[in-house]
């Protein structure tokens, strides 16, 4: 009897953490979700009465050049972004999980980046990008411009803050990968003969090809929705050049007049990042059961 007692006690217990958890998830998230697809069949623009249009809004999408637009400049920058945070969080990994004096120290001032505000932090490189770096630029002898103000190389400032943030939760995953590795595994290596890039290549990254999927997937799903560092940043400019998807869904659907027609944006958004992440975990995956 007590422990039946017991069992329906913890089961109420349970119940009472779960059940406001998953209200509050179905009001915040459901519910919108289901509402934003419903306006995406008609032509509201955020107040006052609307029409139902059926699939136009989905038809006009793929005739829109801006929106055409902003989802190769947001699939460019999330690429890029991925590789580079990578490569870099890797990197830093390795040597953080090293033997080398004071890691502990450089852990914890490596993720300082990501404890800050991304819209605090796109505001302080705005400054750097707009009058350091130019006055620097100028003491060389060039020609001092914002690269914030080029639609050449505007989307390389984005890319920087982008990196710069991200980097500290990645390379504490990798960390964690590394952890992972038992030390048996390199001396078995170290009597095969493999060293440097040959013990990474065959013993190191297989082992933690699971923190890689992992980072890959956040990644690309993060940068794929990157918005506080074009608010701070350029605002979508110059010229509409750095406009991602997210900024766009945003400006003109809260602020343009076109809530059901960004709503349609947005439902095909959400469907391209959930088949992006499905084919990084389902290739991913194919090479950990290879491994």
């Amino acid at each position: 009897m007590n422990d039946k007692k017991k069992m329906n006690e913890t089961k109420r217990t349970f119940l009472l953490m779960t059940i406001p958890i998953l209200l509050l998830f179905i009001g915040f998230n459901t519910i919108p979700l289901i509402r934003g697809f419903i306006y995406s069949f008609t032509n509201y623009k955020g107040y006052g009465s609307y029409d139902w249009v059926g699939l136009r809004n989905y038809i006009d999408l793929f005739q829109d050049a801006r929106v055409g637009k902003s989802y190769l400049f947001t699939i460019k920058l999330a690429v890029v972004t991925t590789i580079v945070v990578n490569v870099i969080s890797l990197v830093l990994a390795l040597g953080l999980n090293s033997k080398i004096k004071f890691k502990s120290a450089l852990r914890g001032f490596y993720f300082i980046p990501q404890i800050l505000g991304a819209l605090v932090v796109g505001y302080i490189f705005n400054y750097f990008f707009a009058y350091i770096l130019p006055a620097f630029m100028q003491m060389l002898g060039g020609d001092g411009t914002s690269i914030l103000a080029s639609t050449k190389w505007a989307w390389v400032g984005i890319v920087i803050v982008c990196a710069w943030q991200s980097i500290a939760m990645n390379t504490i995953i990798y960390i964690s990968g590394l952890q992972t590795v038992p030390e048996d595994v390199y001396e078995a290596g170290a009597i095969d003969g493999a060293s440097g890039w040959i013990k990474f290549k065959k013993l190191t990254f297989p082992l933690i090809l699971p923190f890689f999927s992992i980072n890959m997937v956040l990644c690309m799903k993060n940068f794929l929705m990157v918005f506080d560092q074009i608010v701070a940043l350029t605002k979508g400019g110059p010229a509409q050049s750095t406009e991602s998807i997210s900024y766009l869904i945003y400006n003109n659907g809260m602020a343009g007049g076109q809530f059901g027609f960004q709503s349609a944006n947005a439902v095909i958004f959400f469907i391209m990042i959930v088949i992006i992440s499905v084919a990084q975990m389902t290739i991913t995956g194919k090479k950990e059961e290879q491994l």
